[in-house]
């Protein structure tokens, strides 16, 4: 019988989630309420109380919960409930997990939440979740659901909310998994605009028995990539689409931070590094992009997003910040340049065609690169680009495969 642990703070949400906790129980599940509240007693009696979570964080929460500074209280328990959360699933003692809250409740149990492994049922009950809510799923998969009122409170909308939610959860606990794949892993990277050169390079991995994994690259993509390739899950890198580099030099929405490329290089991952839509800078809709930008070439790639061309100036810099990360690697790498076009509206004709901008990228990378350095003369996202591509990381997979049963021998 599956445990689901239901978090909250339940000296202010004690009845909300020893509501939602009856209705697992009635579902069949076992519930494990879990107190995490910081200034006043629970109102409701947990399984887990706050002391345990503590404690087994060890962390002492004295001075802090005295002096009753919410916001205080609220980061000191952020970090102590991940770390509880984390050995009660390590421990077997929960199968799922779930949560209400407003903003206070929301980091605590998100917190707590991205503490555990993919694949582990999360929901999210949050005044929050209808808004940005990157920083609160990070690179996991939490199921955030609007409480639409606040979570104060049960009424007619609250408990069919709250309903619903139990049901979440419980759908994802029944849900049984699919066995796994046995195929050694590969991530690749991909954009809109390189999608036909990833597409035609994932085939051929495939076909020489490989699980590729795709992430898209926007900010949150990236990250979760470079997550996982640092799990040590991963035999090969396909980085097409290295764009987030260029939201996190220039300032667009998209950045996945300055240890993009870096995960790979690290732990020694084979990796072909490619610039691919290094010519964009992501914005929301045309009214968001900054004013300082004005003056520069935009193209519109839906009513939602406002892409922006680099400039030579920028793509040199992005040229050498590739370089230098290819140049971490204690692996295999390589960087592989497309000439024709490194998106798929940078290619001649294109509204972002620059090939004053392409070249100052190129020779960047040519002049600071440490590693070996491979031409096309083709477009990113032509068959012949992507299928050298996809047999350069195979050989880069094979090369280091080789030199390891060399070692071992």
């Amino acid at each position: 019988m599956p445990t689901i642990a239901v978090l909250g703070t339940l000296d202010s949400k004690g009845a909300e989630h020893a509501f939602v906790a009856a209705l697992l129980v009635a579902r069949g599940h076992k519930a494990l309420l879990i107190d995490v509240g910081t200034l006043d007693p629970p109102t409701v009696i947990p399984d887990i109380t706050r002391e345990e979570v503590l404690r087994r964080s060890e962390m002492d929460a004295g001075s802090v919960f005295q002096r009753r500074d919410r916001g205080e209280c609220v980061a000191f328990m952020s970090l102590a409930a991940p770390i509880a959360v984390a050995q009660l699933a390590v421990e077997q003692r929960i199968d799922a997990i779930i949560s209400l809250g407003g903003g206070g409740g929301t980091a605590i149990a998100t917190a707590a939440m991205r503490a555990l492994p993919l694949g582990f049922p999360k929901v999210m009950v949050s005044t929050l979740a209808a808004g940005n809510v990157k920083s609160y799923v990070g690179t996991k998969d939490i199921a955030m659901l609007p409480s639409i009122t606040d979570v104060a409170g049960l009424h007619r909308l609250s408990r069919t909310i709250f309903t619903r939610a139990a049901g979440m959860i419980c759908g994802m606990v029944e849900m049984p998994l699919s066995c796994g794949s046995s195929r050694p892993l590969v991530v690749a990277s991909m954009f809109g605009n390189t999608t036909a050169c990833v597409t035609h390079a994932v085939g051929i991995i495939e076909a020489a028995g490989y699980e590729v994994l795709i992430f898209a690259a926007t900010g949150t993509g990236g990250l979760a990539m470079e997550s996982l390739i640092e799990s040590g899950m991963v035999e090969g890198v396909l980085d097409i689409t290295t764009t987030e580099w260029a939201d996190e030099l220039v300032g667009g929405v998209l950045s996945a931070g300055p240890d993009r490329l870096r995960a790979a290089a690290r732990i020694g991952v084979p990796a072909v590094i490619v610039p691919g839509c290094l010519d964009m800078v992501n914005f929301g809709e045309r009214n968001s992009v900054p004013e300082r930008f004005s003056g520069r070439t935009f193209y519109s790639h839906n009513p939602q997003i406002t892409l922006m061309r680099t400039t030579p100036e920028e793509c040199s810099r992005l040229g050498q910040i590739l370089a230098e990360r290819a140049n971490e690697s204690v692996g295999p790498v390589a960087i592989l340049i497309p000439q024709k076009g490194i998106s798929a509206i940078s290619v001649v004709g294109g509204p972002f065609y620059d090939p004053c901008a392409d070249e100052a990228l190129f020779e960047s990378i040519r002049r600071c690169a440490r590693v070996p350095v491979v031409e096309s003369e083709n477009e990113i996202n032509s068959l012949a680009f992507a299928s050298m591509a996809a047999k350069k990381l195979l050989a880069l997979m094979q090369a280091k495969t080789s030199v390891q049963k060399t070692i071992h021998n």
